[in-house]
């Protein structure tokens, strides 16, 4: 007998809109998994930090790091697209989260001994950056085949909150703090026991049949090359998300390389505060998108739900403008918050958007060209972040980070006519 599918089988209750996937238990499994990946992805980011400061490297050392991470993400999404729409993503998410937990523990024994080099975190950022990039469009994919419709909405708020909270706020502020009471290698080591949890959840979790009729005519290296070839013609024939995702490209070229690269510095260097201060900010960040994400993932989809999310996106880098002008800690915070709201609200909508516009056997091919159109520069940002903050200083690179978005927001939504295709196109009442 085959096992009852939870998300028919639910029953309504009272339980708050932004709670309701809960009921599925299928969604928990993969809920907590996230949770688990996400909070080891945290911390990874403060341990990478202070583990270079530690051995007296600096933004450039940073910069390798995190550009090696950027690159193996980037080479690998678009093939991860593919692969999500052919095999059970069950088994992608654990053999991802299986790679991940023995490079991890690997990282933390080579720490514990002194033995790390910049040279080997490069190398496992690389490898972890490739996990990634099969991933999201898993997990994506995977959503919607296991809670109706009515629930992505709410489940995606959820997520949002998930990825700020323990993203950017609970891993590194647990990162922090085993950095300063043991060392950066006691932090690697909470990594290797929250992936072993991860990896145990999603052994739990049923397998989802894939969601497409697969030919297999042709060689499986072909046919794969042919998904990544069609996932290409369906951006380019529809604006709105060619637009929106060539915007995202661009703001994470001015963003997210100066906030991976040069914002533990400038918090540092600036405030005169420690591993403690620059988690205090990303807390911020983090504790500002979870508020936001669960708010929006409460609410109905806007009408406007296209102008609102890209004006969201542009509007939100604004207070960057100010983090490498003041020395006043809470001043970065509460920019990091601003930033963290504007930009977990928009991302809700978004994953919402591409889940109930996309036509299902696409939709791991589309959530792997999000990643690749938007992370396309990614490693471009994060290596030249360093040396261009060390050349020029903090402020002028945080300053073009803050205020350019908006500029960009403004052409996006001009030359794609988002406003008319949001309003041809109405996302159904939740």
């Amino acid at each position: 007998m085959s096992e009852p599918d939870d998300r028919a089988t639910a029953s309504p209750d009272r339980m708050p809109r932004a709670l309701r996937p809960f009921r599925f238990g299928q969604y928990r499994l993969l809920a907590v998994a996230l949770a688990l990946s996400l909070f080891g992805a945290g911390v990874w980011l403060v341990a990478v930090v202070f583990q270079i400061k530690g051995t007296g490297g600096g933004p450039v050392e940073v910069s390798i790091v995190a550009t090696a991470n950027a690159v193996g993400l980037l080479l690998a999404v678009l093939l991860g697209g593919a692969v999500a729409d052919r095999v059970p993503q069950k088994r992608i998410l654990l053999t991802v989260e299986i790679t991940k937990g023995v490079l991890v523990t690997a990282v933390a024994v080579l720490a514990a001994s002194g033995a790390l080099e910049v040279w080997q975190l490069a190398v496992v950022g690389f490898v972890l950056g490739v996990a990634d990039g099969f991933f999201m469009p898993a997990y994506s994919a995977m959503l919607p085949a296991i809670l109706p419709e009515q629930q992505l909405l709410a489940a995606n708020g959820f997520e949002g909150m998930l990825r700020p909270a323990i993203l950017q706020a609970g891993g590194p502020a647990v990162a922090a703090a085993l950095v300063a009471v043991l060392s950066p290698a006691a932090a690697f080591a909470i990594i290797a026991v929250t992936q072993a949890c991860a990896i145990t959840c999603l052994v739990l979790l049923r397998r989802t049949a894939v969601r497409r009729e697969l030919a297999g005519e042709r060689h499986p290296l072909v046919e794969l090359l042919v998904d990544v070839r069609d996932g290409f013609g369906y951006l380019v024939r529809t604006p709105w998300l060619l637009a929106t995702l060539l915007l995202s490209c661009a703001l994470v070229l001015l963003v997210v390389g100066p906030m991976q690269v040069l914002l533990p510095f400038a918090v540092t260097e600036r405030t005169g505060g420690d591993a403690g201060s620059y988690a205090i900010v990303l807390v911020a960040f983090g504790i500002g998108g979870a508020v936001a994400s669960l708010v929006m993932g409460s609410l109905r989809l806007p009408r406007r739900y296209l102008t609102v999310m890209t004006l969201m996106w542009g509007l939100g880098c604004l207070p960057f403008a100010i983090v490498g002008i003041v020395t006043e800690l809470w001043m970065m915070t509460a920019a990091a918050a601003l930033v963290g709201v504007a930009v977990s609200a928009a991302s809700v909508i978004w994953g919402t958007l591409l889940q109930r516009r996309v036509p299902p056997a696409m939709l791991g091919r589309v959530s792997s060209l999000d990643f690749f159109v938007s992370l396309a520069l990614l490693p471009v940002s994060t290596a030249i972040a360093g040396p261009l903050g060390e050349a020029v200083g903090y402020a002028p690179v945080f300053l073009v980070a803050g205020l350019v978005p908006i500029v960009l927001a403004a052409v996006a939504i001009t030359a794609a006519r988002l406003p008319r295709d949001e309003l041809a196109h109405p996302l159904a009442p939740e």
